[in-house]
């Protein structure tokens, strides 16, 4: 009796292992958004080369992306490259380094000082409105075809992204949580360095990022008008003998410069900011 119970359940089961749903599939991990990026470099360049190649553009003034490898390769082999690089790095440096401390204490200052915010808001937008090449003769008039006319002009670059950010990003604080500290007896450093600043902070990285490349940019232009030495140099002594060539590799050597330090900057903000949930973790394009 129990055997033929047993063969009568066997078709049962074989129906219901034909009913059952099939297993779902194991989740396929997403591509690497670094993979992506690569790729569609790598799509670029060789639709650049391609055309080169064929014909469709003129190699006198694009040049090709093997003929710019061979260049940079033969700048970091020789060691021509590292001298340049350095200057343009250390005026980048200082401009940063300048521009952003002037931007944090003066955009602190002025957003807790609402008489000097409304007193200088117009000679402050006024600055800002002037175009930072009509100001780069004068300051080689100044300071002379060393670092430091380079210097200042990127510091009046990178000094109003910082300043604006770090204004914004204090002014929008939550004036209850501020009340709320100040009746906890806390005093105005306290304040500033407690409250103020690490809520400024997601504001003050976000200029950051990018006021590295336009440090470069004003060092670079800086040195594009008039210099001894620096990467916007040799761009300018490869332009004034039409050698295309030389003027794509120092770009590209600056644009590789601009992606590291961007990176670094980075990996600085998420750690800094590992104690806000909504910490920045993504490019400054993604939603």
């Amino acid at each position: 009796m129990r055997a033929a119970e047993r063969t009568e359940s066997l078709p049962r089961a074989d129906a219901a292992a034909r009913h059952a749903p099939a297993a779902a599939p194991r989740a396929r991990r997403p591509v690497p958004m670094i993979v992506w990026q690569v790729a569609l470099g790598l799509v670029i360049v060789a639709a650049w080369e391609g055309a080169a190649s064929a014909g469709f553009v003129d190699p006198f003034f694009v040049s090709r992306p093997t003929d710019i490898a061979v260049r940079i390769w033969e700048w970091v082999s020789t060691g021509f490259v590292w001298q340049h690089l350095f200057v343009t790095l250390q005026e980048a440096f200082l401009a940063f380094a300048i521009g952003v401390g002037l931007g944090v204490v003066l955009g602190v200052l002025l957003a807790r000082v609402d008489f000097l915010a409304r007193l200088l808001e117009p000679y402050i937008h006024m600055l800002n409105a002037m175009p930072r090449v009509i100001l780069a003769p004068i300051l080689l008039l100044w300071f002379g075809l060393g670092i430091w006319s380079k210097v200042a002009l990127g510091v009046t670059i990178v000094f109003f992204i910082v300043f604006f950010n770090t204004f914004r990003g204090v002014r929008d604080i939550d004036a209850v949580l501020v009340d709320n500290v100040r009746m906890l007896g806390a005093t105005e450093r306290q304040l500033v360095r407690h409250v103020l600043m690490p809520s400024a902070l997601t504001w003050i990285f976000s200029s950051l990022q990018v006021s590295v490349g336009f440090a470069i940019v004003g060092a670079v232009v800086g040195e594009y008008l008039g210099a001894s030495r620096g990467i916007g140099y040799l761009i300018s002594q490869a332009e004034g003998v039409f050698d295309t060539t030389s003027v794509f590799a120092g770009m590209a050597v600056l644009m590789a410069v601009v992606v590291v330090v961007d990176w670094g900057v980075g990996r600085v903000e998420r750690r800094l900011l590992r104690w806000k949930p909504d910490a920045p973790v993504r490019g400054r394009l993604a939603a």
